[in-house]
C-alpha cells in the first residue's frame, strides 16, 4: 500500500457518517474506528482519518446481510478541501467510502460518483471499478 500523494486533511472521527459509493447493499456507515492510527497520539484526542485511509465502520442502512455488522471501509471522498501538490484544492459534496474486504478487494462491483486519484494510486483494485476519477 502506497502513500497518499497530497496533503491530505483528516477530519473524520469516530462516529461520522458516510455514504456508502459502492453498490455492495449498504447505503450508510458510521465510523467505529480508523485502522492503523493507534489511539489518536495526545491524551483525550480522537484518532481521525481522511482520503485514502481504511476505517473500520457499522452499517447504519441498508440490506439486512449487512446492518449493525462491522465492515472495512476505504475513504474515497471527504467534504474537507484536499490540497495537491500542483496546488489544485479538491472538495466534494459528502463523505463516502467503499467496502473491502480484508485484501482490500472492493466488495462491489460498480462504484457511485468520483472518487479522488489519491485513492486509485494507493488501491489499483479500486480504481478498476471506479466510474470517474478526480
Amino acid at each position: 500500500m502506497r502513500g497518499v500523494s497530497s496533503k491530505v486533511i483528516k477530519t473524520l472521527i469516530p462516529g461520522s457518517v458516510l455514504t456508502c459509493a459502492d453498490n455492495s447493499g449498504a447505503y450508510e456507515f458510521r465510523i467505529i474506528h480508523i485502522i492503523g492510527k493507534g489511539g489518536g497520539g495526545r491524551h483525550g484526542k480522537l484518532a481521525s482519518a481522511g482520503i485514502g485511509d481504511i476505517v473500520s465502520a457499522s452499517v447504519r442502512k441498508g440490506t439486512p446481510t449487512y446492518i449493525k455488522k462491522p465492515v472495512r471501509v476505504v475513504i474515497v471522498r471527504q467534504k474537507a478541501t484536499l490540497r495537491r501538490s500542483n496546488g489544485l484544492h479538491i472538495r466534494f459534496e459528502d463523505n463516502a467510502g467503499v467496502m473491502v474486504n480484508e485484501e482490500n478487494m472492493p466488495i462491489g462491483t460498480e462504484i457511485k460518483g468520483a472518487i479522488a486519484r489519491e485513492v486509485a494510486e494507493r488501491f489499483t483494485n479500486i480504481k478498476g471499478v471506479a466510474s470517474r476519477i478526480v
